[in-house]
């Protein structure tokens, strides 16, 4: 029994990026006008957000841990990293820059293949080049989850939202990248 225990774990690692990718795939077919309109209100919170140093909690896909400042307006981000230690990340059309001070280090990141480059458009657009491909609604949470249309296995983003008396506020963000590693982000309410 072990062995076939075995042998499922490694097919489903092997077939859950592929499912992930087919499900990515596919637009909201049928999409209801109530899913079209929280589409529709999420890409006017992302016109009009200026989230200015709002605290982050960030874990990696290892499980280590760091969080700081964020602030993002329709086409900027930039996180300052306090913890584990002194970083920043300053990501604006397709580049992004990320500065480690105790290493020293910069490392430029292209943002056309990379998922964080979904939320870098001015003015964020949830059709056409993007996909949205999940709407999920609950009394006071609205999350909605978006690939790229032309390569949706370049990964997957999640955004979930407050969402009180028809007022949107960011709540997390959760990026899937090609690898299938999973990056979370969870802000403080606004």
């Amino acid at each position: 029994m072990r062995k076939g225990l075995k042998l499922n774990r490694r097919a489903f690692a092997l077939v859950a990026p592929l499912a992930l990718a087919a499900c990515a795939g596919q637009a909201l077919q049928g999409s209801s006008g109530a899913k079209n309109t929280d589409v529709a209100r999420v890409e006017n919170y992302f016109r009009t957000v200026d989230l200015e140093n709002a605290p982050f909690l960030q874990t990696w896909a290892n499980g280590s841990r760091g969080g700081g400042l964020i602030t993002y307006k329709p086409g900027s981000l930039y996180m300052h990293y306090t913890a584990p230690h002194e970083m920043e990340l300053r990501a604006s059309g397709h580049h992004a820059v990320f500065t480690d001070a105790q290493q020293g280090s910069q490392t430029r990141i292209g943002l056309a293949h990379n998922p964080l480059g979904l939320l870098l458009d001015n003015p964020v657009v949830l059709s056409g080049a993007v996909t949205v491909t999940n709407v999920q609604k609950q009394p006071g949470v609205l999350q909605l989850s978006l690939t790229r249309t032309d390569n949706p296995s370049q990964g997957l983003v999640t955004l979930v939202f407050h969402d009180v008396a028809n007022k949107l506020a960011l709540s997390s963000i959760q990026i899937v990248d090609e690898r299938r590693h999973v990056i979370s982000i969870s802000l403080d309410p606004v």
